[in-house]
């Protein structure tokens, strides 16, 4: 039985698929993935809570709220 037997082994990394930062285009991190440091992941945090990532709709400002339906 050879000393390396009861090593545990390592854990096998897996490089992450496309591996490009979506903010700047660098090689992403895994301690950060998708992202490549700490600032891209909050530029994009600001982003999402800064509504840019929002999606254009036809109904006004309160009507989800309200319950009000348009069935014209």
């Amino acid at each position: 039985m050879s000393a390396e037997s009861g090593a545990p082994k390592k854990a096998q990394i897996i490089p992450l698929k496309g591996g490009k930062c979506p903010i700047c285009k660098k090689q992403a991190s895994y301690e950060f993935r998708p992202f490549c440091s700490k600032r891209c992941a909050d530029l994009d945090l600001g982003r999402w809570l800064d509504g840019d990532y929002r999606l254009p709709t036809n109904e006004a400002p309160g009507d989800a709220e309200a319950g009000v339906e348009d069935d014209d």
